[in-house]
């Protein structure tokens, strides 16, 4: 029997359907990459200081009541504590001037006990200064972005077993309801807790959406098509939002404004539910011959060819008869099996970590990039257009184990020589930040192609989901990475360095996938790449099932 890209191979790769296809899901990413980042702006700390209520002292005490502190080498006010204000306005009372009567060195501080004044140059509102998220409450704005990656690192594993249960097309509409309907709720929070709970509901729906609609048109898609959409199509799609995030956040400088405008246009999407088709793989995995056959009826008359009378004869053959033995369900636990996959995972699932760690911890550190975070944020995204044309030409020309291992090696060593630059030239700094970003965003539109190419049809949205779920726990703790820095202003650059350089030596031992058909079954997986252990335990190692047998011809 022949295989599925044979089987539909007179659709062509690239007719009107492909292209309806390739760009409705494209363009269903723009959403995802505007709404990861926008905890960058909606959670960034303005400049603040003790609030001053409205007290009887002179101006000289009113502009030195606030102590200034030296931060990095530059003196600036405190934003958390002031002169106590009963001693103040003693003193003013009786005429004392600062710095001439009074040692200011000797007074006593208190804290912000009247609340914080914000500045409004850069942000009307934030939710630090909605919620007070400074000084002793401070450590809540880390955790908020730490919360958002948790629901993410939930809905990678969440996500992947519901699609490969249910069908790939019913999860990603659904994610993207949850998405945008909790995203648009979080604008009612009355609470810090509260806007944390909705934003980990958001993380959880905007990664089970973005690794559907990934696994979705991948397994549409087919030749050239495939590695295009996998590569850059749905990585262009994510960085084209990212590139509007800034655009959206200079205009609407309140984070209730700023949420409303990024989460509004997900409601567009919702009619492609009948456009976008499902996977026909996955219906032929589930013994759904008919339905496979519709859409793929429905393709060839988009691409105005003629199909055969029969597509799946040898499919449908195969369900008429009867012979097909109850569907085999798999999960995670399918990826530990056996030791060349849980070898396997293991390795993919430490580069996606290091990849996850370090794509979060650049892109969040863009506020401390420039001056203008709106123009840092901008820069950020737009590094990713070259990276992602870099892995596209690097999927279709480079095998895959040398592309991986070069892109890490890139990301570590300019990340690594960052500590060598003298202050005198912070731009060089910046550049080598941004190419230790465009190594890491290559590799990380490498690894959703790779991983999807080397595991079968049966767990490839569970072994997907399952690599980004691990991923997410370098995302959960990115944050604090970037908090190092106060130990040592380098400390997260060796950190993710290092990371780099393992992951580099690890992916040694991946296998090879480069111009090799998508795999269906796991034993065909490991036929296939020619492995050096067996994929299925001893029992199954001898006669594969008539399931299975039906099953690898897909």
């Amino acid at each position: 029997m022949q295989d599925y890209d044979e089987t539909t191979a007179f659709l062509g790769q690239w007719g009107r359907f492909q292209q309806v296809v390739f760009f409705v899901l494209v363009a269903s990413n723009i959403p995802n990459g505007s709404g990861v980042f926008s905890v960058v702006f909606i959670a960034d700390i303005p400049r603040h200081h003790c609030l001053l209520p409205d007290v009887n002292i002179t101006e000289d005490w009113l502009h030195v009541i606030i102590p200034v502190e030296v931060i990095d080498g530059e003196e600036k006010r405190s934003s958390c504590s002031r002169y106590r204000l009963d001693v103040v306005r003693n003193l003013s009372a009786q005429g004392f001037l600062p710095g001439r009567d009074v040692n200011l060195t000797e007074l006593q501080q208190e804290g912000c006990v009247d609340g914080w004044s914000y500045s409004k140059d850069i942000y009307q509102s934030t939710i630090v200064s909605e919620f007070d998220l400074v000084c002793s409450e401070q450590w809540k704005q880390t955790f908020t972005s730490t919360v958002f990656f948790l629901g993410v690192l939930v809905g990678s594993l969440i996500s992947g077993q519901l699609s490969d249960r249910f069908g790939r097309k019913p999860v990603f509409f659904a994610t993207l309801v949850v998405q945008t309907v909790f995203a648009f709720v979080q604008i009612f929070s009355s609470s810090w807790a509260v806007f944390c709970v909705l934003l980990f509901v958001v993380g959880l729906g905007q990664i089970s959406n973005y690794v559907s609609s990934f696994v979705l048109g991948s397994e549409i898609l087919t030749g050239h098509v495939r590695v295009l959409y996998s590569s850059m199509g749905v990585c262009l799609g994510f960085a084209v939002g990212y590139m509007t995030l800034p655009l959206l956040a200079f205009y609407f400088r309140d984070w209730k404004s700023l949420l409303l405008a990024v989460s509004l246009p997900g409601l567009v999407y919702l009619p492609l539910w009948w456009v976008i088709p499902e996977s026909p793989r996955w219906l032929l995995t589930q013994g759904r011959v008919e339905e496979a056959e519709s859409i793929v009826r429905k393709a060839a008359k988009w691409n105005k060819v003629q199909a055969p009378q029969v597509i799946f004869k040898d499919y449908s053959a195969h369900v008429d008869e009867k012979k097909t033995p109850s569907i085999e369900r798999h999960s995670v636990f399918s990826l530990l099996r056996t030791k060349t996959l849980r070898s396997l995972t293991l390795i993919l699932c430490l580069v996606w970590f290091t990849l996850s760690t370090g794509y979060y911890a650049l892109s969040l550190n863009t506020s401390r990039l420039h001056a203008n975070p709106y123009l840092s944020c901008f820069i950020s995204a737009a590094i990713e257009v070259p990276a992602y044309i870099t892995s596209w030409l690097a999927l279709r020309y480079i095998p895959r184990r040398v592309s991986t291992i070069c892109v890490l090696l890139t990301g570590g060593v300019s990340l690594f020589f960052i500590q060598l630059v003298p202050q005198s030239i912070p731009s060089l700094s910046v550049a080598l930040e941004m190419l230790g970003k465009f190594g890491i965003t290559s590799g990380t539109s490498l690894m959703y192609a790779y991983t999807a190419e080397l595991y079968p049809t049966v767990i490839r949205n569970t072994a997907t989901g399952a690599c980004c779920m691990v991923s997410r726990v370098g995302s959960c703790i990115a944050p604090f990475l970037l908090e190092l820095s106060t130990f040592s202003k380098f400390l997260p650059y060796i950190i993710l360095g290092t990371m780099s350089a393992v992951s580099a030596a690890a992916a040694l031992f991946l296998p090879e996938s480069f111009g090799r058909p998508y795999p269906q079954t796991i034993e065909e997986m490991c036929q296939g790449r020619r492995l050096k252990f067996p994929c299925l335990p001893p029992k199954q190692r001898s006669k594969l099932s008539s399931r299975e047998l039906f099953e690898s011809k897909l």
